[in-house]
């Protein structure tokens, strides 16, 4: 019998003990609703998989397609050559640094280009470990993860860095004189080895992205120009949860310039995902959907909109101080912000809230001065009195439903409507296969625990963790995941989501073992072929980790988006490597999820609301915006 088979005969069991849970019986079984088969395509089955932070150029920069289909990237905007460097249009890319010391400005005035970007940074385990990757031995890795095929497993004993962390990373030659530009991380640094993550919070990509609408063009018409990556990295960095900055390291937050290092597909980097693309669809023109990281980003990805600090019952309520974000700098500092970071016991301060319908607020009047110059004039979105969470805070349940009190900094429980209400209330079956989640909810307090909660926006929800049948419908493990797809029992949409050892996060994984994550979901799949052959495959990641990306940026709210990052679909029938450039983000799927399905949409506010974008041939930039596609056009039906 299956950790499946078990678990669903628990969830009839509870569900047959009382008479008030029969009504709803057949919503809530996990597998095989009545309105799955009910699609508008022949697509039966939705796969999403969600890797970390890397951006569109940071992995596809050089990337040529198939004859007849172009694509926007550094090699084909003459920024970089096939072999990394610097190309004919090298200065299209050209970094700035700036000073901001008095308040947050998102265009703050710069001072001059670099001659050369601060220096990359190290980043990563130094050496090989008994207890976390790279591992010394394969039976190590083995009792890490079930998630990689055997012949993967030796990924997890590559790469340690051999330096230590924050110091200038000496296996780049020329780490301490890096042009004004995107550079090459391989073959200095490997694609196999572990290399530094960029900062990658809100207000932070708001300055790196520097949008004003004086600089907007036809091409351009959001007038982001992408060009203080670096200066960001070297005085902010991750926030200092209001304590002063004293780095000590080779720049003055200790982060470097890795936000312009590229891999290099052309060169051999990424090798799966490449073959990948050159067989099935990819976009380049997809989004994260929200500026900054983890916790915002996979929030937009099942909630379609934004969650706010709450008494725990479902009513808007302020914050405490202490965690309302301020980017304002500190006296007598270049641009370090009064309070932003990811919480600290020390200081007690780890601003992550913005009350965003408030002008007098920090940080927000630069937002929603820009928002109101566009001349599409993008709602912000912003509700009077809420406090939106911005960066990663633990959702309010720990794994087991109970109430998570072991952190100050844990957004409560959240009444927000999500896919999964949508799904839930039409009969369609679905589950977040979270590698790690059967330890986790069994040890939800376990520091050793490498599954993802920020990661699932179900676990923010009350109405999937406060019930203990309603939490084993929205929540599985990967394990269960390939029980399903063998048994041909698998949800009609599954999230599925890699641990820490192997979702490709910069420092902490690769995306050489996020590659092999995937080549095993895609291979256990089309052992099923029944399965395969009415299975969409969307291979995408959370965000862009802080990454520097050349492409469009639409501004569709206060909130997003953010920068390119990789969409590859995976199905019969999107088979020919075509590169589709309608503008999307991940609330992209979820039209999609809506459209196969016939659905409504989540809520009146949410972002699948908005139309699919109408644009000019050879432009990525929407006529009719706020606009996101509903990747339908990523298919031949």
């Amino acid at each position: 019998m299956t950790s499946r088979t078990r678990r669903t005969i628990a969830r009839l069991l509870t569900l047959l003990s009382t008479t008030t849970a029969l009504a709803p019986l057949a919503a809530v079984a996990a597998s095989i609703q009545p309105a799955d088969g009910n699609t508008t395509t022949p697509i039966k089955h939705v796969i999403v998989i969600y890797g970390e932070n890397r951006s569109f150029d940071h992995l596809f920069a050089t990337y040529t397609p198939q004859p007849g289909e172009t694509v926007n990237n550094l090699l084909s905007e003459g920024i970089v050559n096939a072999d990394g460097t610097p190309g004919p249009n090298f200065s299209k890319a050209a970094q700035y640094a700036a000073t901001e010391s008095d308040t947050f400005h998102i265009a703050p005035t710069k001072t001059g280009p670099y001659t050369t970007v601060p220096p990359l940074t190290v980043g990563g385990p130094k050496a090989n470990s008994d207890t976390s990757p790279p591992f010394n031995t394969i039976a190590q890795a083995e009792d890490a993860t079930s998630d990689l095929l055997p012949r993967d497993l030796k990924l997890l004993l590559a790469g340690a860095t051999g330096l230590t962390s924050g110091a200038v990373d000496t296996r780049l030659p020329n780490a301490s004189s890096l042009p004004n530009g995107p550079y090459s991380l391989t073959p200095g640094i490997a694609y196999d080895a572990y290399a530094a993550s960029p900062v990658h919070r809100f207000y932070q990509m708001w300055q790196q992205m520097d949008c004003d609408l004086s600089h907007a063009t036809a091409a351009n018409p959001s007038g982001c120009l992408n060009d203080l990556f670096p200066w960001v990295e070297a005085t902010i960095g991750a926030g200092t949860n209001g304590a002063p900055l004293t780095s000590g390291g080779a720049t003055p937050s200790g982060e470097g310039s890795v936000a312009m290092g590229i891999y290099n597909v052309a060169q051999g980097d990424m090798p799966f995902f490449k073959q990948l693309a050159d067989t099935y669809s990819i976009s380049d023109n997809y989004h994260q959907p929200a500026k900054g990281g983890t916790g915002l980003d996979s929030i937009y990805a099942g909630f379609g909109d934004a969650i706010y600090y709450t008494d725990g019952k479902g009513n808007a309520t302020t914050p405490p101080s202490a965690q309302i974000e301020n980017p304002n700098p500190q006296s007598g500092t270049n641009n370090v912000y009064t309070n932003d970071g990811y919480g600290s016991t020390t200081t007690g301060n780890g601003g992550s809230y913005s009350n965003c319908a408030d002008s007098t607020q920090p940080g927000v009047a630069p937002i929603l001065g820009y928002l109101a110059s566009l001349p599409e004039k993008p709602k912000p979105n912003c509700d009077a009195d809420h406090y939106y969470l911005l960066n990663n805070y633990n959702p309010g349940y720990l794994q087991d439903g109970t109430i998570d009190t072991t952190t100050p900094f844990a957004i409560p429980p959240v009444a927000t409507p999500s896919i999964g209400d949508v799904l839930l209330a039409n009969n369609v079956s679905f589950a977040w296969f979270g590698e790690g989640w059967n330890q986790a909810a069994a040890q939800p307090t376990n520091p050793n625990n490498a599954y993802c909660n920020i990661c699932n926006p179900f676990n923010y929800q009350t109405k999937f963790m406060a019930d203990p049948t309603m939490r084993d419908v929205a929540n599985q493990d990967t394990d269960d995941f390939y029980a399903d797809v063998h048994s041909g029992n698998l949800p009609a949409v599954s999230f599925v989501k890699p641990s820490g050892v192997n979702d490709g996060h910069p420092a902490s994984s690769r995306f050489d073992i996020f590659e092999a994550f995937t080549r095993k979901v895609l291979t256990e799949l089309r052992k099923n072929q029944d399965l395969w052959a009415n299975t969409a495959v969307f291979i995408t990641v959370d965000e862009g980790g802080g990454y520097y990306d050349s492409g469009y940026i639409q501004s569709l709210d206060f909130f997003g988006d953010g920068t390119r990052i990789p969409l590859i679909v995976v199905s019969p029938y999107s088979i020919g490597g075509h590169v589709n450039h309608s503008y999307a983000d991940h609330v992209s799927i979820l039209k999609f999820i809506e459209k196969n399905w016939g659905l409504p949409t989540i809520s009146s506010r949410s972002r699948d609301n908005l139309p699919n974008p109408q644009q000019a041939s050879g432009s990525y930039a929407p006529t009719n915006g706020p606009a996101i596609d509903d990747l339908m056009d990523m298919f031949k039906f």
